[in-house]
C-alpha cells in the first residue's frame, strides 16, 4: 500500500506532528508521537471534518490529512490486503513448484494452485536456499522462456544464500526483478521475468 503523509496528530490529549505510513497491515505514526496500529485492530473509521478519526484499543486517534487524503485512507484501511495468492498472480493462473519447502503460509497459498507439468503453468515458484536451487529453477526457466520465475528465498542479512546472490546471479543471466512481496515471517518473493533472447 505504501501510502505517507505528514501531519499532526491527535491521540487522546497528545498533539504533535507526524510522519504517518499506511502499510498493508499497519499504520505507522513517527515523530512527536510514536505509534504502531495494526490495520486489523482500526475501528469505527470515519472521516471528521479534514481529519481521519479511529479506534485503537482504547485510544482515539484524528490525523489531519485534509478531507480528500482522509477519504482515500479511510477507503484503503477498509479494503483488505490481497492473499498471498493474489500478490504471486495465482488467481490467474497456476504454478509449477521446482523443489520443496516447508513453509505453512506458502503451502496455503499454494494449495489446489499447482500443477505437475511445467508446460501447463502460468508461472514458476522456486524456493531457493542455495546455488543449487537456483541453477535448476534456471534451467527449468530457460524451457519456458515466457514463464515468470518467482525466487522464494529466507529474508534477513545474515543468510547465506538470499536476496543479494539471487539478484546478481538472475541478473547476470539475463533476468529482471519485476515485483516482491512477503511470504511468511521467515521468507519473502522476487518475480523475475527475462530480459534476454540468450542465457
Amino acid at each position: 500500500m505504501g501510502r505517507e503523509a505528514s501531519v499532526r496528530a491527535e491521540i487522546g490529549g497528545e498533539t504533535g506532528e507526524v510522519r504517518a505510513l499506511l502499510e498493508s497491515s499497519e499504520l505507522i505514526l513517527r515523530g512527536a508521537i510514536k505509534r504502531r496500529f495494526p490495520k486489523s485492530e482500526l475501528r469505527d473509521v470515519t472521516i471528521e471534518g479534514e481529519a481521519l478519526r479511529f479506534t485503537s484499543g482504547a485510544e482515539t486517534v484524528r490525523l489531519h490529512l485534509g478531507a480528500r487524503v482522509a477519504e482515500s485512507w479511510a477507503k484503503a484501511i477498509a479494503t483488505p490486503p490481497p492473499s498471498l495468492g493474489a500478490k504471486l498472480g495465482l488467481d490467474k493462473g497456476r504454478a509449477f513448484v521446482i523443489g520443496s519447502f516447508d513453509d505453512p503460509v506458502l503451502a496455503e497459498a499454494l494449495d489446489g494452485a499447482t500443477v505437475d507439468d511445467p508446460a501447463s503453468a502460468t508461472l514458476l515458484i522456486a524456493p531457493i536456499d542455495g546455488p543449487d536451487d537456483l541453477a535448476r529453477a534456471t534451467a527449468l526457466q530457460s524451457a519456458h522462456r515466457d514463464l515468470a520465475l518467482w525466487a522464494i528465498y529466507p529474508k534477513g542479512r545474515d543468510v547465506a544464500f538470499g536476496d543479494s546472490a539471487i539478484r546478481t546471479a538472475l541478473r547476470g543471466a539475463g533476468f529482471r526483478d519485476t515485483k516482491s512481496c512477503a511470504v511468511s515471517e521467515r521468507l519473502t518473493a522476487t518475480r523475475y521475468n527475462r530480459t534476454t533472447a540468450e542465457d
